[in-house]
């Protein structure tokens, strides 16, 4: 058995949300192809529209400024809000913010916390150790995102970081 065979580590293994969010990204990316096959195939006909590209369309809630928060401390009730308003203003994957006022997660923090710069840190330090738990070559909350190819694993992250929050009273 060689040096190589033997320093090799097992594979993790990858909770149910893990293995979704790795299911979520592959039928996006099996959608996305499609709407191109789509636009390609009827692009000949008169009058077609083309179809919207499917990863940046978020479904609309039903009434996210109506849902109370599950959530009884500072930290995950500031995590949901954070939630909430990627769902209602959408995702941006390569920066802060974009011209349709879709957000990243750490804006959406910063935005919820109005002004509480130690609760947002606080907040980013939770959702960054759930990232980590999940996605251990994961440095920073940016190259996370920016690797998504989705809002629900984004989505996902921020629920498991309330989550925590919330049964650590934090």
């Amino acid at each position: 058995m060689s040096t190589a065979t033997a320093t090799r580590l097992a594979p993790p293994v990858l909770d149910l949300d893990a293995r979704l969010a790795l299911v979520d990204a592959a039928m996006t990316v099996c959608l996305d192809q499609a709407a191109v096959a789509f636009e390609v195939n009827t692009a000949h006909l008169p009058g077609a529209d083309s179809v919207p590209h499917i990863a940046e369309t978020l479904p609309v809630p039903l009434t996210p400024a109506a849902a109370p928060s599950p959530c009884q401390t500072p930290i995950a009730d500031l995590l949901h809000r954070a939630r909430i308003r990627i769902e209602t203003d959408g995702w941006c994957r390569d920066a802060v913010f974009d011209e349709s006022g879709a957000v990243c997660p750490i804006r959406a923090i910063r935005l919820e916390a109005a002004g509480d710069r130690r609760l947002a840190d606080d907040a980013c330090v939770y959702l960054l150790d759930r990232i980590q738990d999940q996605f251990a070559d994961a440095e920073t909350i940016p190259s996370w995102n920016a690797a998504q190819t989705s809002a629900a694993p984004v989505l996902l992250a921020l629920d498991h970081a309330a989550h925590h929050a919330h049964t650590h009273n934090a």
